[in-house]
């Protein structure tokens, strides 16, 4: 390695120290959570549950999270009255970014996918491949405590089914 890269490389390693010491080393979230899903009936239905993540950053800009939601929900099919519920485990990369009091972020998480319903002598479940795209925005109330406000496209593939839905979050988040 030539002497100007070696430099380059230690100015680059040196900035990135002094910015990550602006920018907490990742987070927790607990909150919330609403989405719009199938309960193995073919039919979409509202459900409520929370959702939890964890982020750890590995450059200031971006970090790697770990996302955990369940939702419960029901259904009136003709036959049935129908409970179930959704969970589902992903991970992946999130850019993000701090104004002032603000942390807008992106990310992208896959991982796993699953569902269960039953009623009236009726029960199913499944295990899938879950997508999200989605993205939000942290507000600082306090040095290390924020609310964050989350809207994320979720995919999932119930049944060999294709399932295109919305989950939406918002709650408590710790910087550390």
């Amino acid at each position: 390695m030539s002497k100007n890269r070696f430099i380059l490389l230690g100015v680059f390693v040196a900035l990135a120290s002094l910015a990550s010491a602006q920018v907490p080393k990742g987070n927790i979230f607990v909150g919330y959570s609403y989405a719009r899903g199938d309960l193995a009936t073919g039919q979409s239905t509202n459900l409520n549950g929370w959702e939890a993540s964890l982020e750890g950053k590995v450059f200031p800009f971006l970090g790697i999270v770990v996302d955990f939601s369940d939702h419960y929900g029901s259904a009136n099919l003709p036959i049935a009255h129908v409970d179930g519920s959704e969970r589902n485990l992903l991970f992946g990369p999130r850019l993000s970014a701090s104004v002032s009091k603000f942390r807008p972020f992106a990310q992208v998480l896959i991982g796993l996918g699953h569902v269960s319903a039953s009623g009236g002598g009726f029960s199913n479940s499944d295990n899938t491949f879950a997508t999200t795209v989605g993205g939000g925005l942290d507000y600082r109330i306090v040095h290390g405590i924020g609310w964050r406000f989350q809207g994320d496209y979720l995919q999932t593939r119930f049944f060999s089914g294709r399932q295109d839905n919305a989950r939406f979050s918002t709650g408590l988040v710790l910087n550390f």
